[in-house]
């Protein structure tokens, strides 16, 4: 337990292979699973979007800091789901239909996991049924929306209304963003949330659940 706190250090590194040994031998250790993530994972991820913000990190960094962190994360969900823990937030994430981009989809997600939520990856090319499917069946409380083409931003739109038809649009909060997206295009589309970065996709979500961050 005593080099535990390697733990925070690995995942700001982005040190795979350290994260991962730190956290099977603070386990066999008997340290709680919750512990782990509340006190080093999802600090140091938040520490990440904050060198990221600051400019000091950048995409590479952020992508091996998630890589780091979901190694560790493997080895404590079992163990938590075990424990009936739940996490801060269920988000189904997805970028709409017709495109097929996903480096920035899957960014957001691999941030958002490190903040302590839970994710329901939808993919690419993602219609508004499997949205609205989502959060029906995986009782999901936000839903992120990616788009990096002009040309499927439109899509957006018909996910909410789509959501809205189906009834369920007060039990999630949306999320959006992507190359061509803007605040204000959010605010017209009626969605409760913007980022133009991975980062600031974590700050934006525990701001609409109302989460205090770590």
């Amino acid at each position: 337990m005593s080099k535990v706190t390697e733990l925070y250090d690995a995942i700001l590194c982005g040190n795979l292979k350290l994260a991962v040994e730190v956290t099977e031998t603070a386990l066999k250790g008997g340290a709680d699973p919750k512990a782990l993530v509340d006190t080093y994972m999802i600090p140091a991820m938040d520490e990440v979007g904050r060198r990221f913000e600051a400019n000091e990190y950048f995409v590479p960094e952020l992508l091996i800091a998630a890589r780091a962190m979901k190694g560790a994360l493997q080895l404590v969900r079992p163990l938590l789901l075990a424990q009936k823990v739940q996490p801060v937030g269920r988000v189904a994430i997805g970028t709409v239909k017709g495109d097929l981009h996903d480096i920035g989809k899957n960014l957001v997600a691999a941030m958002l996991e490190g903040g302590g939520f839970e994710i329901v990856d939808l993919g690419v090319d993602v219609s508004a049924e499997k949205f609205v499917q989502a959060i029906k069946e995986k009782q999901v409380n936000v839903v992120c929306l990616s788009a990096l083409l002009t040309t499927t931003m439109p899509g957006m739109k018909d996910i909410i209304k789509a959501i809205e038809d189906a009834g369920a649009r007060q039990r999630v909060k949306i999320l959006v963003g992507g190359a061509p997206v803007t605040r204000q295009y959010a605010d017209q589309i009626g969605a409760d949330g913007f980022s133009d970065n991975a980062s600031g996709a974590v700050a934006e979500a525990r701001k609409l659940l109302g989460i205090a961050a770590h």
